[in-house]
């Protein structure tokens, strides 16, 4: 990681905390829906760490066939952007978790999409030449007027769509972006179907 890409990510994490302490993050009461959104993303962070090398990888070849990429840094920050509940996974795992993700620590921040954003206001990072970005999140609550869109999976009385939104940006060829549509009835989720396209939904997380 070049020193200009550690200072970056320092500056991320820096701003995070201070952001945390006008706006400190609200975890939701330990309940059936708190556990259903921990399983999802869990699932979806151990996925990414089990293939972090060859994110990795995949990055460092995009970055050798740019033409641009002369102050690219083959060894990136890796900023993850999720939901409180994610942001706690995320930081468990780094802290105590498996040899991939100790291998990643380092480098690695997990912050809100918002405080991503108006980071990257401040320090922008467009083409990505200091940092991969992978997000991670639950839309909770999908409008009703969005539902016609899945009506091939009707609901039942007490259940709600749920949209888990994954993605990688920053990886040549190893990104992607990805929605997965769940439902809740108010004790458990289940995957109704995977990759799903949203209709006139675009960017990035």
């Amino acid at each position: 990681m070049t020193p200009a890409t550690r200072d970056w990510l320092e500056g991320l994490r820096e701003f995070a905390a201070a952001h945390r302490l006008e706006k400190p993050l609200v975890l939701p009461e330990r309940s059936a829906e708190w556990a259903a959104e921990r399983m999802i993303l869990a699932a979806q962070l151990a996925d990414w760490l089990t293939g972090s090398e060859v994110i990795l990888a995949d990055r460092r070849a995009w970055l050798a066939e740019r033409d641009d990429a002369a102050e690219a840094d083959p060894d990136p920050a890796i900023v993850i952007t999720t939901s409180p509940v994610g942001i706690a996974i995320v930081e468990g795992q780094l802290a105590g978790g498996s040899l991939p993700a100790q291998a990643i620590a380092g480098r690695t921040a997990a912050v809100t999409e918002l405080e991503y954003r108006l980071w990257c206001i401040r320090h922008p990072d467009d083409a990505r030449d200091r940092h991969i970005n992978i997000w991670n999140w639950i839309k909770t609550s999908v409008p009703r007027q969005r539902h016609a869109e899945f009506a091939r999976h009707p609901l039942a009385t007490g259940e709600a769509y749920w949209l888990h939104r994954a993605g990688i940006a920053g990886a040549g060829v190893a990104d992607r972006r990805d929605c997965h549509l769940w439902k809740f009835n108010g004790r458990h989720a289940s995957l109704l179907e995977a990759f799903v396209a949203e209709q006139g939904v675009r960017g990035t997380g």
